[in-house]
């Protein structure tokens, strides 16, 4: 039903496995959304479930629905922990996304842990989660959701891009929001970095020090997925298959392996964001990067880079899946039919009420 305020919790879980984000976001409606980020929060995993989130892509059918319970009672702790440790008490919901371990919309599968109904029982307030399934289900790509946020949200830039485990970006094409995944970003620079013993590369210092080879970025520049048209979508399985066994048959320092990939992923945002005179519009962690940001600007010399308050950078996804159960709570459209590919727009994400179910 709908109403003109809602305080929720957005929830989200990103493959750069930086933790868990939640964020306390109060929207507003009055001729269009508004919204206000108020407590916000990042929950590191523990070096055991670093290791089981990386390793599940791998799991057989009984241990992945092992995970999947351990997880959701993990998930719902976290949130717990987060409503007792704010004093939240005015909730109309959670909104969760869950975890992504597998991710093949071209067979016709998707699927997100941490959202089975007994998150509802620990938690004790009205869940809305597992957003993407349904728009598998309609043949589309599961992926990206974030764009109808920035569409109602953000719509004053001309392209929303996050750098987050993924790079994606969305903006208007033909008087329609477009979005697709363009690159891995932190999935492949964070291990190479955690090779050296660190968690990440912090601001690209590390690639900064380090040497192009031609050879390789040549040959990443090449591969298929860059060339197919979108609506399209990367998961883990195309790091794993893809860029990994490429990268790793180059017998060269770790820097250098880091240096040619930020060169990569620059160029590959740089064709896609190539409208002159731009504003392009930046978040997630990839934002921190300032090598990354420096070698965009190389590409895109007349393009307003912009750069959000660090709430707004580390809780975006966060902020849109609140807004997308938002959406889902007034049976509105929340997945784009023209993002996804999907046969119609759809209201999309199921509702765990107090003791009822609604598909």
């Amino acid at each position: 039903m709908f109403k003109e305020n809602y305080n929720v919790i957005g929830v989200m879980s990103g493959t750069s496995l930086d933790g868990v984000d939640l964020a306390y976001i109060k929207f507003n409606y009055s001729s269009r959304w508004a919204f206000e980020i108020y407590q916000s929060e990042t929950v590191s995993y523990s070096e055991e479930w670093l290791t089981k989130l990386k390793n599940a892509i791998h799991f057989s059918a009984s241990e992945l629905d092992v995970l999947n319970v351990a997880y959701t009672k993990l998930l719902a702790s976290i949130i717990s922990e987060f409503i007792s440790k704010n004093h939240l008490t005015e909730i109309d919901a959670v909104c969760s996304h869950g975890h992504t371990i597998l991710h093949q919309p071209q067979n016709g599968f998707t699927f997100q842990i941490g959202n089975l109904p007994i998150i509802r029982d620990i938690v004790n307030q009205t869940i809305v989660c597992d957003f993407r399934v349904q728009d598998v289900q309609l043949g589309g790509q599961g992926a990206p959701l974030v764009p109808i946020g920035d569409e109602f949200l953000f719509s004053e830039y001309d392209y929303c891009l996050n750098l987050g485990g993924f790079s994606n970006v969305s903006f208007h094409e033909n008087g329609k929001r477009i979005a697709f995944d363009i690159s891995p970003v932190n999935t492949v620079l964070n291990f190479y970095a955690n090779e050296l013993g660190f968690p990440y590369d912090d601001a690209g210092n590390i690639a900064k020090s380090g040497n192009i080879n031609q050879d390789l970025l040549q040959k990443l520049n090449d591969l298929e997925f860059y060339s197919l048209p979108y609506p399209k979508s990367l998961g883990m399985e195309f790091v794993n298959t893809e860029i990994f066994p490429l990268i790793n048959t180059y017998r060269i320092e770790v820097k250098d392996k880091l240096r040619t990939f930020v060169e990569h992923v620059a160029i590959q945002i740089a064709k896609v964001c190539s409208e002159p005179e731009a504003k392009l519009f930046i978040t997630g962690g990839g934002a921190y990067n300032r090598f990354l940001i420096d070698r965009m600007h190389n590409y895109l010399p007349t393009t307003g880079i912009i750069i959000p308050d660090d709430k707004t950078i580390q809780f975006k996804e966060a902020l849109i899946f609140g807004f997308l159960g938002v959406l889902r709570l007034c049976n509105e459209n929340n997945v784009l039919s023209s993002v996804t590919g999907a046969t119609k727009d759809h209201s999309s994400g199921r509702i765990y009420e107090k003791n009822v179910i609604i598909n």
